[in-house]
């Protein structure tokens, strides 16, 4: 069933609910388009009730090319991982286990990412390593990265999925998984985006500087701390205004996302 056949009538949903539905759908389609996927694996999920615990996330087996607004589940966190409305197929487990416990445990985190993106995900392979303050678009995390250096093996059970969970902690937008990949948890599908965004392009830059063999040349901490506060004090809706433009490219070429 297409969203248009919900909004005739066939299925109540309510405003958030589409806009989210169309507002995932373009992220999966934009994180083609920037190789952020691997096919059909990984996951992203973003919230539409007020505790957050109901959310909505992409189908087991569904290649992130493909996805449709309509094809998104909506699950419950306190549920079992069955979709409670309009959706095709059923939730991948390990995609489960991490979103559910994200999205029970923090109001705030209404979409997350994740994702095993090349560059930060090398990173994350990197014994102990975090993030190094070395250009402008790695000081916009600037004590906003948490880490989660005990990988036990795929997301399976509720125990790997509440450890990863856990990490979420006030003003922390992105999770370093090591030996696994990230994930970004922000306040809205466009913020998200824009983070998922600028982490890339950090770590793809510290991956090349470290490729040299030569010194890092890293920042102090109060160059890093001004320049965060300055990403996130930006006198504009910049993170809007990217993940727009980002729709506006979707709706000439690939408008059926919509759907």
């Amino acid at each position: 069933m297409s969203l248009k056949a919900v909004e005739a009538g066939a299925t109540p949903m309510d405003e958030v609910e589409r806009q989210g539905r169309i507002d995932l759908a373009a992220l999966f389609r934009i994180a083609v388009r920037y190789n952020w996927h691997e096919g059909i694996a990984n996951h992203f999920s973003l919230a539409v009730s007020d505790d957050g615990k109901r959310f909505l996330m992409n189908p087991q087996g569904m290649h992130w090319s493909r996805i449709r607004a309509s094809d998104l589940l909506l699950l419950d966190a306190d549920g079992s991982g069955d979709a409670i409305g309009q959706g095709a197929g059923k939730a991948d487990p390990t995609a489960w286990h991490i979103h559910s416990k994200i999205h029970a445990g923090n109001a705030k985190a209404r979409c997350v990412l994740h994702t095993h993106m090349f560059y930060a995900t090398t990173l994350a392979c990197l014994k102990g390593y975090r993030l190094q303050m070395i250009d402008q678009n790695a000081m916009r995390f600037y004590n906003r990265v948490a880490y989660d250096d005990n990988f036990n093996g795929m997301a399976l059970d509720d125990g790997e999925g509440r450890r990863i969970g856990g990490t979420v902690e006030e003003g922390k937008s992105v999770i370093f998984m090591a030996n696994h990949g990230v994930a970004v948890v922000a306040g809205n599908a466009a913020l998200a985006f824009d983070e998922n965004y600028y982490l890339e392009r950090a770590c793809k830059l510290q991956v090349l500087a470290l490729s040299t063999g030569q010194p890092l040349h890293v920042v102090s901490d109060e160059v890093a701390a001004k320049t965060c506060r300055q990403w996130t004090g930006f006198p504009m809706d910049s993170a809007r205004d990217h993940f727009n433009e980002m729709k506006a490219i979707l709706d000439s070429e690939e408008p059926d996302y919509k759907d």
